[in-house]
């Protein structure tokens, strides 16, 4: 049967949790499948299982709207002023159900296929090693800041064409969009993500225009001419698409990197294990991205009534998945906690899974490889310069920052 209470040690706004939630997660796993958490009034599901399996259920959504109005679903319409992070937000394939999900992915799939990844392979490596090699040069600095975020920033960019000059405000307009995907959001943080929602579709509208008149290349270019069975994308999917592909396609890099190798330098051991043998890059990049799961918490909402150990979850609910429980659950993963960087079987949820499995994971995969090796191979003497600070954050895991020295 399902907790009626959450433990206490689950409490995504202390500190202390934040710096460690994995605790919280093993007695939340030890006390039930299903737990109700009042302050956010959601259902919360920690085990692997669970998690696997009502990421495939077609009773959950990540929407309502297209089977209810928020009256009938029994929820309250956004707030007016919220609207253009809401339009920008809801029509983007992360946050749609079949038939429109179903078209749009099969559209941007035209467009954002595994022979455009591959394609940028030597991009990816050459930037991830002038990146490491400036910071080798300076003796050290922030991994956050120098290698960690321009890497994908870039990536995606150079992807859907977004000219060097242009690129500055990118990583800002994500973070302040990225903030309403935490539990409770202020009205602060509203207002932060309304703004960049706002000048960041100016920014795509002007920017499509211009490829409408000049195709190039770009995966801009490529959603413009997109084409299947009649449809195109309308021009709001598009800036929905290219904003998505910008803030999905780096957070979770991002993030994977500096909670990846915090990690690392916290378990010489393994750290020197992977200096030794470059080999295990592949099982190491999949291991980081288990160990502190860049992505903590996704939502789905029921639909249809649904039913966990006994405990019926009625329609009109939401379900809070915790990704970073599920990649420590010891149903699955051998000592979960510890960090096994030649761990041989590893179904890590972290890309999700489903109809909404991330389309970006390739090049995620890529990006994260790039820089790890560069760093074995250009920093082999990489070490902690200072403590880091955790961001404070639930949902979007990772640090304020990440300093090192050589």
């Amino acid at each position: 049967m399902a907790a009626l209470e959450t433990p206490q040690a689950f409490d995504p706004w202390d500190p202390a949790f934040l710096a460690d939630p994995y605790p919280a997660y093993e007695e939340l796993r030890a006390r039930g499948r299903v737990h109700y958490f009042e302050p956010t009034k959601q259902w919360l599901v920690p085990h692997h299982a669970d998690v696997s399996a009502l990421l495939r259920d077609r009773r959950l959504g990540r929407t309502y709207q297209h089977r209810f109005t928020h009256e009938d679903f029994g929820r309250t319409a956004p707030s007016p002023e919220h609207e253009p992070f809401h339009v920008l937000n809801d029509h983007g394939m992360l946050d749609l159900e079949p038939p429109d999900h179903t078209r749009i992915r099969r559209l941007v799939s035209k467009a954002f296929t595994p022979r455009t990844v591959e394609q940028l392979k030597p991009y990816v490596d050459q930037l991830a090693g002038e990146l490491v090699g400036r910071l080798v040069a300076a003796g050290g600095g922030d991994l956050l800041t120098d290698v960690a975020e321009p890497l994908p920033v870039s990536v995606i960019a150079e992807m859907l064409g977004i000219p060097e000059s242009d690129r500055a405000p990118l990583r800002p307009w994500s973070a302040d969009i990225c903030g309403m995907y935490e539990m409770n959001p202020s009205q602060e943080t509203a207002a932060k993500a309304v703004r960049a929602s706002e000048e960041f579709t100016a920014y795509l509208l002007g920017l499509i225009e211009a490829r409408r008149k000049e195709p190039g290349e770009d995966l801009i270019s490529g959603l413009i001419a997109a084409y299947d069975d009649g449809e195109r994308l309308t021009e709001q999917e598009m800036i929905s698409t290219c904003v998505l592909l910008l803030n999905a396609g780096h957070e979770a890099t991002v993030n994977a990197t500096v909670n990846g190798w915090w990690a690392l330098f916290r378990n010489p051991g393994q750290l020197a294990a992977l200096r030794a043998d470059h080999s295990l890059v592949p099982t190491a990049v999949e291991e980081l991205m288990r160990y502190d799961t860049p992505l903590q918490l996704f939502e789905r909402w029921v639909l249809d009534d649904i039913e966990i150990d006994g405990t019926t979850i009625p329609r009109g609910s939401e379900i809070a998945m915790l990704f970073g429980s599920a990649n420590h659950d010891p149903a699955v993963f051998t000592a979960p906690e510890e960090l096994d960087l030649s761990r041989p079987d590893n179904p890590h949820i972290s890309f999700s899974a489903g109809i909404h499995y991330c389309i970006g994971a390739p090049l995620a995969r890529l990006e994260l490889t790039a820089s790890l090796r560069a760093l074995l191979s250009q920093a082999p003497t990489l070490t902690l310069a200072a403590e880091p600070v955790r961001k404070p954050a639930f949902v979007i895991r990772g640090l304020e920052g990440l300093r090192v020295e050589l």
